[in-house]
């Protein structure tokens, strides 16, 4: 494709465009233009200028090619920014548009885009981001899906309004959700599409080869097209762990989950293959298992029996080989991921240890991220170093948060409010 110098003629809407082989071949292979060099289109066969004609609004794919020439993006004033992220869309080219706007994502650089108010009916829970910058937020028995130019898509409800336990995006195109419906009925968890909101198909659970009366709760997926879910069975509390393959639908395997409370996150670890689940309860002891499928065994097994912390959340730094641990009140932990014996050392919050229901942790780039009350604060460095803080006062508390593509999406606690942050170009 890179040596085709040929020139181009493109008839848009009945506006002719002269450009390059090599400018359209910057959208990639998978966009429309590529198309336009398959074989079968047979577009420089006899070697002449080829004028090729595209049902489509001229002004906007002017804007588009000139961030093909330029990879720069000017949208001139009578250009409507919605419709041409639509635009971009149909030509394939919208991660083209999404770089020309904003920068690779870095905590320390991350600006305030938008907020955006929800609607008034359920309280807003959790939020959850796409690999592709968009985000859902989970409301009582609804979901709510936003696309990366924020606009809502049709929402997502459970089954006869069952409430929402939690939400996972299983690719950019589709959201597991788990509600507390049970699984004899039809499913506790299905998987939806979320540009539609249409249910494909549910996922039933079955230990010793029958179906059994389990709710489903937290949720996670592995690069190798698996889903994971947290299941408690209603006769008498015995915890377990779902999965299922994400493309059939059948279920693959059913784990006894042997601590006292259910399993509250899942995390893959693509390094090493290795599934961490964690447990971190208000009221009780705090366990992080990590489950090795290639050898079918439990590669490390911790758990907290003095009770002295409430540990609120756990996540997996792989290229640190650690584990990061933060309680109520905001004090980071980090544990060894490679030792059956890993002890936790300590780093002291400076929050003069207020409580915080809420605190979450994520990991980006290389930064890790501490939600504390109505602060994001970013660490950086072998150390852990507190670099910079994400802040809004316009929204209160913040719930939860995700980061997804290039965004970082902050759910406020006290108004159905969430913050969209961006890295702006340099």
């Amino acid at each position: 494709m890179e040596s085709q110098k040929d020139r181009v003629k493109l008839n848009v809407g009945g506006k002719k465009f002269e450009t390059t082989a090599t400018t359209l071949a910057g959208a990639g292979r998978n966009s429309f233009f590529g198309a336009m060099f398959d074989e079968n289109w047979n577009l420089h066969s006899d070697g002449s200028i080829t004028e090729l004609f595209i049902d489509r609004n001229p002004d906007y794919f002017g804007v588009l090619l000139d961030l093909l020439r330029t990879g720069e993006l000017y949208i001139p004033p009578k250009i409507d920014k919605k419709h041409l992220y639509r635009e971009a869309l149909y030509y394939g080219i919208e991660d083209h548009l999404r770089l020309a706007k904003w920068g690779p994502f870095d905590g320390n650089r991350l600006r305030l885009a938008k907020s955006i108010t929800g609607p008034t009916v359920g309280k807003a829970d959790k939020i959850r981001a796409s690999p592709n910058s968009w985000c859902c937020v989970v409301r009582d028995n609804m979901v709510n899906v936003y696309n990366w130019m924020l606009e809502e898509q049709p929402t997502i409800t459970t089954r006869d309004y069952r409430r929402v336990n939690d939400v996972c995006w299983v690719d950019s195109d589709n959201i597991a959700v788990s509600s507390s419906d049970k699984y004899l009925a039809s499913g506790g968890i299905g998987l939806f599409s979320a540009s539609t909101g249409e249910l494909k198909y549910n996922f039933q659970v079955k230990d010793e080869d029958q179906l059994k009366d389990y709710t489903a709760d937290a949720l996670g997926v592995s690069s190798d097209y698996k889903l994971f879910s947290s299941c408690t069975e209603c006769t008498n509390k015995k915890n377990g762990i779902g999965v299922w393959d994400q493309v059939t639908g059948k279920q693959t395997d059913f784990l006894p989950y042997w601590p006292d409370s259910k399993a509250t996150k899942f995390q893959w670890l693509h390094g090493t293959n290795c599934l961490m689940v964690s447990s971190c309860h208000l009221r009780s002891k705090c366990s992080i298992n990590l489950f090795d499928f290639r050898e079918n065994t439990v590669a490390l097994s911790w758990s907290d029996a003095t009770y002295q912390r409430m540990y609120r959340d756990a996540i997996a730094i792989e290229e640190r080989n650690s584990i990061c641990i933060v309680d109520s009140n905001e004090n980071l932990g980090f544990m060894d991921l490679r030792s059956t014996t890993s002890s936790i050392e300590w780093r002291s919050s400076t929050r003069d240890n207020t409580f915080n229901r809420y605190p979450k942790l994520a990991f980006q780039e290389g930064q890790l991220f501490s939600l504390f009350c109505d602060t994001i604060s970013v660490y950086c460095g072998s150390d852990w170093v507190p670099t910079s803080q994400l802040q809004q006062s316009r929204g209160g508390l913040i719930r939860d948060f995700s980061i997804g593509g290039d965004r970082l999406f902050a759910l406020h606690w006290n108004k159905d409010i969430f913050d969209v942050w961006e890295t702006p170009r340099p």
